[in-house]
Formats: C-alpha cells, sequence, structure tokens
C-alpha cells in the first residue's frame, strides 16, 4: 500500500468510505491492493443477513536471528555508555586475553565480557567477590540469545579504589619476587654514562646535570625525553628502559627514573604493572627516583634503587666519584715516580751492554725464530699428508661401494639368489609331496587289488544276460537265452543250449 494512505483495518471502515461515496462525498483514493485476496475484500459487497468476517491482520514472522540482531542494535543504540557496579563473580581469563566474569548484585546478575584491548589496560587483576564500577554498552550475545555488558573499563568501586588496585598489583608483584632484595644489582662504582629518562621541559634534568658535573666532571650523561604523567607515561619510560638495554652505540652504565612531585593521579602511571615489570627485566640497574620522599610507587619497589628525591639519585650514582680527583692524583703521582725509577734501572741496564752481546742476543732471537718456522713447516706438512691420506681412503672406500652397487653384479647377484630359492622350492615342494604321493600309491594298490578288473586279468569273467543283469547262477537261463561274457579284454556273446543232464547248463 501507499505509505501516505493507511490501510482500513475493519469493515465499519469500508461501509463508511461506501455511504460517503453515495452521499455526494468524495470517496479517498482506494489503496492499492498487496494481493488479488486484499483487493477483493474491499469491494465485495456484504451479505444481507449478516456482516462478512474481519479480514485477518498479516503477521510478521520473524527469524531469530532477525529478531535478535534488532534487539541488540536497540539495546546498542539505548544503553550505549552506562556505568553498572556489582561484586565480580565466575571471573576467568581467555588464552586470547579476553577476561569473562558475572557481575552479581543481590538475586540479579549480569555477564560482563573485557576484550583484550581493554584489559591489557587494567590497573588491577580483577577476582571473584571484588566490588568493582563497570563502563560500557549493553549488547546481546547472538550465539546463545544472553544479554550482556561489553565493559570498556574496570574500576574498584568506592572511596580508595585507587589505592585497592595498587595494593592488589603489589600483592602480586611480591608473590612474584619482583621485590625480592636478592634480585636487585649493586649500582656500578665508576660509571662512564648516566641514562637518564625524565621530561626535558621540567627542573628534574638540570638539578640532575648539575650535582653530576660538581660531583665529577667526566660523567656522560645521556637523556631519553619521556612524558612523565598521564595514559602515555608508562609506555614512555618503557620505551627509554628498552632503548638504554638494546642501543649498543648510546650504552649506559646505569638507569635513572626522575621526576617530580606531584599528586597521586600525577604519579599513577608508575603504577603500571607493564612498567613494573619492564624495570625488573632490565639488564642495567635502574634507579627509581620519582616525586618526594614522602611519594611511593610500584617502580620505586621493583627498582634496584629508590632515591628520594632526583637531585638525591645523582648523588648515588656519583657517591664513588666524590673526591675522584684527590685520589687520582695522589694515583698520577705514584705511578710518575714509578716510571721513573723503571727508567733510570732500564738506562743502567743499557749502559751495561756490550755490542758484542746485542749481536748475538740478535742472531739468537733469529736463530729461535727460524727453529719455529721449521717447526711449524713440519707439522703443515704431516697435517697436508694426514689429509690427503684421509682423501684417499675415504676414495677408496666410496669406489668399492660403487663397484658393489654395479647393476651387471647386482643382476647376477639376484639371479644366483633365484636360482637358490627355486631349487629350496623344489626340495620344499618334493618334501611336502612325498607323503602325499606315498599315500597315494598305497591306496592306489589296495584299489587295484579290490578292483574287479584285477580279478578279470587271472581268468575269471563276468556273465551278463541280455538285459544286462550279472548272472550268479545257471538256474537263471534257459536254453536259447542270449548272455554276454565280459573278460579282462572285451566281451564274448553266446546262447545258451541244451544239455541231456540238466537244461539250463552254460553254453
Amino acid at each position: 500500500m501507499a505509505a501516505s494512505e493507511p490501510t482500513p483495518n475493519s469493515l465499519a471502515q469500508l461501509f463508511a468510505q461506501r455511504r460517503r461515496a453515495s452521499g455526494k462525498v468524495p470517496r479517498p483514493p482506494v489503496p492499492a491492493a498487496d494481493s488479488l485476496g486484499q483487493f477483493g475484500l474491499l469491494f465485495q459487497e456484504p451479505a444481507a443477513a449478516e456482516p462478512a468476517p474481519a479480514p485477518a491482520a498479516e503477521r510478521k514472522v520473524w527469524s531469530v536471528a532477525e529478531l535478535v540482531g534488532i534487539l541488540r542494535g536497540r539495546l546498542e543504540r539505548d544503553y550505549a555508555d552506562e556505568w553498572v557496579q556489582g561484586e565480580i563473580s565466575n571471573c576467568r581469563a581467555a588464552s586470547s586475553g579476553h577476561l569473562y566474569f558475572t557481575l552479581k548484585d543481590g538475586d540479579a546478575q549480569l555477564p560482563v565480557v573485557l576484550f583484550r584491548r581493554a584489559a591489557s589496560l587494567l590497573r588491577f587483576k580483577p577476582e571473584d567477590g571484588l566490588a568493582v564500577m563497570v563502563r560500557g554498552r549493553i549488547s546481546v550475545f547472538e550465539s546463545r540469545g544472553q544479554l550482556q555488558m561489553i565493559a570498556e573499563s574496570v574500576d574498584p568501586r568506592g572511596a580508595g579504589a585507587m589505592q585497592v588496585a595498587v595494593e592488589l598489583l603489589k600483592a602480586k608483584l611480591r608473590a612474584e619476587g619482583l621485590f625480592d632484595a636478592d634480585r636487585k644489582r649493586p649500582l656500578p662504582a665508576f660509571p662512564r654514562t648516566l641514562g637518564v629518562i625524565t621530561s626535558t621541559q621540567g627542573a628534574v634534568i638540570r638539578d640532575i646535570v648539575t650535582v653530576c658535573r660538581r660531583r665529577n666532571g667526566c660523567l656522560n650523561i645521556l637523556v631519553y625525553p619521556a612524558t612523565m604523567q598521564g595514559t602515555s607515561c608508562a609506555a614512555g619510560v618503557a620505551a627509554g628502559l628498552n632503548y638504554f638495554n638494546n642501543n649498543a652505540l648510546h650504552r649506559v652504565d646505569v638507569i635513572v627514573i626522575a621526576r617530580g612531585g606531584g599528586s597521586a593521579e600525577d604519579l599513577w602511571g608508575f603504577n603500571d604493572e607493564s612498567l613494573a615489570r619492564a624495570i625488573a627485566a632490565s639488564q642495567l640497574p635502574v634507579v627509581s627516583a620519582i616525586g618526594h620522599e614522602t611519594d611511593f610507587t610500584l617502580a620505586d619497589f621493583v627498582a634496584d634503587l629508590r632515591a628520594p628525591t632526583p637531585s638525591a639519585a645523582a648523588e648515588l650514582v656519583t657517591a664513588a666519584q666524590h673526591r675522584v680527583e684527590e685520589r687520582v692524583q695522589a694515583l698520577a703521582a705514584r705511578l710518575l715516580r714509578g716510571i721513573r725509577f723503571a727508567a733510570m734501572q732500564a738506562r743502567q741496564r743499557y749502559t751495561q751492554l756490550a755490542s758484542g752481546a746485542s749481536l748475538a742476543r740478535m742472531r739468537d732471537s733469529i736463530g729461535r725464530r727460524a727453529q719455529r718456522v721449521d717447526e711449524r713447516r713440519y707439522r703443515l706438512e704431516q697435517a697436508a699428508n694426514a689429509l690427503l691420506q684421509q682423501h684417499t681412503t675415504r676414495l677408496q672406500l666410496l669406489t668399492e661401494r660403487l663397484q658393489r652397487q654395479h647393476l651387471h653384479r647386482s643382476v647376477m647377484q639376484a639371479q644366483t639368489v633365484r636360482l637358490q630359492l627355486d631349487a629350496r622350492l623344489q626340495r620344499v615342494g618334493h618334501r611336502m609331496l612325498q607323503p602325499a604321493m606315498q599315500r597315494s600309491a598305497r591306496a592306489d594298490a589296495r584299489l587295484q587289488s579290490l578292483s574287479p578288473t584285477a580279478v578279470l586279468q587271472r581268468g575269471y569273467a563276468l556273465v551278463f544276460n541280455a538285459q544286462g543283469k550279472l548272472l550268479r547262477s545257471a538256474d537263471q537261463v534257459v536254453a536259447g537265452d542270449e548272455i554276454v561274457a565280459q573278460l579282462a579284454s572285451g566281451r564274448v556273446r553266446s546262447r545258451v543250449t541244451p544239455n541231456d543232464s540238466k537244461q539250463g547248463n552254460n553254453a
């Protein structure tokens, strides 16, 4: 139907349209029919006896995926940014990095999923029973048709939330041994180059340079500029640690992470778990000089040494170089006296040496060198001969193997093996058939002994009447009957003749 014209919803409205048409009332345009059935319904006259039944409204049949998709879209549009507080239950971390848990509040519960990107930004470890504040959007997991919340951030609930997160992470790192004193390394006594990770805009770097120049003017200082507060603080400081540990061109002996004082929020970046692990994984000693003496962060506990202020860190690094110039001057004076004494002794020995002795020592030295050359030449020849002999032996072995692998020889060997196998097969077959042949011969002999033909060979005969019936007595025939005698070779036909003594005697 047209979008701007309403479709009649009842039969009464249709009759009202007809009455308006008969009373010269302008008839509204007839809506286009969606089907033949609806078109016929609009123009069919009602029965006189009883009104026609109202048309059944067309029903919308949804597929499951279509309905769940529409509901998910409406939920994500209407509840795109919501805060929900509750207690964590059934918390589990997937191998993909996603975090799944259930947010419970009384008798109600809401599944929550924290994808890998958001889970990596957590400043504490979610655990069952922990009250949290979750921010995210409401959605539907279509595969299960289950309502869930896709979280963007999770924070401990109530006052002291930041401190709770720090304490949880601190307990985790302590359990892993990152705070143990036996893993902390001492600072080098005489560092040549100092690596400083700090902001180049503040007074921190100037204080460090001033103290180092005053206490040890020969110390080189390399500065890695980094953001020392905000969300990018931890990543910037970790990048500086990675640079100093892996850059062979700018090799440093000790690293100082320095920042001035500030609020807890300003220093929050130094409580990041990834930064703490980067400090613990550093191959170079790390000094933490963050904030004032009363400020403590996780970086202070993981670092090899904590300094109350950046200036104190510079003093600790250069402690071994304090008054080093006086010690160097004293050592230089001792070295100079020793050199002068050794030079004086050398001049005395030189004046005592004669020119002939010097020439003889030179000849001896040349002779010893020539002897070493001869010895090394002899060793070289022996090594070359041994190597040549080794290769010759290997060549002979390979030649013999090649000859053994010759095709004609292989064929001859195969034929020989085949003939041997044929002979063995014949012998085995003969041994297997001989008992059977002996049994067959014995059976044949027995059969021949029982055969009627063997009896016929001894001169006997079998006599049959004309019908082919074997005759066993002379009484079975009368004179004139035809009989057949079966001999060992052939048959004889005869006829019975009368006999004076007894009728039926055989011919």
